[in-house]
Formats: C-alpha cells, structure tokens, sequence
C-alpha cells in the first residue's frame, strides 16, 4: 500500500507526495529499493523485515510508478504489488493507486467484485509549503465495509509538515480515518490511527555513493500501539 505514504508508503512516495515537484523536461528514471525492519502503513502493522522496491518513470509533472513489499523474516507476510499513475502541478497532485496482494486470491489478473485481491484508491492533495495535505478514498476492489456491512470507500487523511533538525530531514504527520471501515484495523467511525515523525540522513559511503537511513517513532491512538521503524535505501 503506498502512495504517499506507509514506512518503507513508502519512504520515497511520502516525500514525492509532500514536496513540491518541478516539472521534468525529460523523462527521468527512479529505480531504488527500501529495507525496513516492519513494514507500518497508516497506523497498521503489515509485516516484519521487508524488502521494497521501486521504478518509476516521470515526465512533466506526470509519472508511472511500480512498488512492492516482500517479507525478508516471515514467509506468511503479504506480498504486494501497486502500481501509481500522479500528476503534479505547483502544489497539487492527484492520483490513481491499483494495490495489489497475494491474499485472498492469488491470482494478478483476477479482478471480480466479490474475490479480486485489487483494491483501487484514488487520492487528491496541496503542498502549501509549511504543511501539506492529503485525502485518500479506495472507489472499487476489496473495500472494507462499514456499520452496516456496505462498501465503505474506506478513507483516509494525512496532514504533514517537514523540517531540518540536527542535520537530518524531519517529516512530522498526523492521520485520521474520517468514517468507519473495516479496512483501517476496523476502526468503527472518525479515529486518529497514524501519529509519527520520521528523520532521514544520507551517508556518504563513497564520492559517488551514498546511503540514505531513516528511522520513525509512530503510534496507533486508536489501538493504543506504537512502532518503532528502521530502515536504508538502496539507488544508483
């Protein structure tokens, strides 16, 4: 699950989600992978020591982009595959999120309504420098349900500000479910699922190489849990 996201979101897809993105003048290529020592998305635990890479391709305020998870420590953790499509212009972006897992069903190109393990997201969001905002609402595929056990459009909303501290960069975030769903950890109406601050530092291995760490203090208000994240990313 990503787009702006999850630890691993998604080191890469929150800072693309949160920062202000120039447009390209020629197509630009984005390979990289994350290490993790959990994978955390929007509140939820989804998995222990995680593999997650990335490609994508960007042109003029529009990209493509292909991201996975793969559990390193626990062969029962969920494989995913999501693939985003994202403008963006000054400050604001929209997207279209096609997440994908090996459970319930298996199968990549099943998509029935009552069996696809697809969930499709749409997302809208402002940079307004200091902070920005996003709005997260999944519009088909395995959905969760609300009270009364219909399609819920399960959604989600994030705030974030960035800053420097110490030498690192800083991103601070809050997240809410606005409505019950049973797609956040069965939340059962407006929660704060997802308080977190999260530093990022490179470190120069070579002239021509670095590797960027981070490291996330986050909690569950609404379940009364907290994580602790770690992590390193690999790029050319």
């Amino acid at each position: 699950m990503k787009n702006l996201e999850k630890t691993g979101l998604l080191a890469i897809a929150l800072l693309a989600g949160f920062t202000t993105v120039k447009a390209q003048d020629k197509v630009e290529t984005k390979i990289s992978a994350d290490v993790v020592n959990q994978y955390y998305w929007r509140g939820q635990d989804l998995g222990d020591v995680s593999l997650q890479p990335t490609l994508g391709l960007g042109y003029k305020g529009l990209s493509i982009t292909a991201w996975g998870n793969v559990g390193l420590s626990d062969k029962e953790d969920t494989k995913e595959f999501d693939l985003t499509a994202a403008y963006t212009i000054a400050g604001f972006n929209i997207g279209v999120t096609d997440y994908w897992f090996n459970t319930p069903n298996d199968r990549y190109f099943c998509y029935s309504a009552h069996s696809t393990s697809h969930v499709f997201e749409g997302n809208i969001g402002y940079n307004f420098g200091p902070a920005a905002l996003q709005w997260y609402t999944n519009f088909a595929g395995n959905d969760g349900y609300n009270k009364s056990n219909k399609r819920a459009y399960s959604s989600y909303l994030e705030a974030s500000a960035p800053f420097k501290l110490g030498g690192c960069d800083w991103i601070a975030a809050v997240g809410a479910v606005p409505y019950a769903t049973s797609f956040y950890s069965k939340a059962g109406g407006f929660a704060v699922t997802n308080v977190s601050v999260r530093a990022t530092k490179e470190i120069k291995v070579s002239d021509t190489f670095s590797v960027p760490i981070f490291g996330q203090i986050a909690c569950n208000p609404s379940n009364e849990k907290a994580y602790f994240v770690f992590g390193f990313t690999l790029h050319p």
